[in-house]
């Protein structure tokens, strides 16, 4: 629980319905160290960073859309037509990544809900801070992440 004493202020996140959810975490709050895992401030923290990347997200797959839309023409010039087919191509690519990421971020937040964030899929054990700072969809720690890439590439030279 968060003090009142603290010197707290509330704003504004985006959330999935467009509305604003507040949140009580000062601007420069970062997760550290020193304080318990995963306590109701750092899940918080960690909750406005995905929703915040998963609205930005869901922004730019909305005018790559609108995009698209506006740039369906008709141009004579095969290399000109080429090249635009090429680019809506790489768009659409783009975007798929990026929807497999909405989902993994949505992934994240059931987690934070189930309190089961920030804790390492296969071994139980909490993921450094720094790398959920750095990709907070991780399922892994750092370790068991390092593990899966050596057995992954192991197979993929067979």
């Amino acid at each position: 629980m968060v003090n009142s004493s603290d010197n707290i202020e509330a704003s504004g996140v985006e959330e999935e319905s467009g509305m604003k959810a507040e949140t009580f975490l000062p601007d420069d709050y970062k997760p550290a160290e020193d304080e318990p895992f995963m306590n109701e401030r750092q899940l918080e923290y960690f909750r406005v960073k995905l929703l915040n990347w998963k609205a930005e997200l869901l922004g730019d797959s909305k005018n790559t859309i609108e995009g698209l839309q506006d740039s369906t023409r008709n141009i004579p010039d095969i290399a000109d037509r080429a090249s635009e087919e090429t680019d809506r191509a790489l768009e659409l690519r783009t975007r798929d990544r990026q929807r497999k990421l909405v989902a993994k971020i949505d992934a994240a937040l059931r987690r934070i809900e189930e309190g089961e964030y920030g804790y390492c899929e296969e071994t139980g054990e909490p993921i450094s801070l720094k790398r959920l700072d750095a990709r907070p969809i991780a399922t892994l720690s750092l370790e068991a992440q390092e593990r899966h890439e050596r057995r992954e590439k192991v197979h993929r030279d067979d």
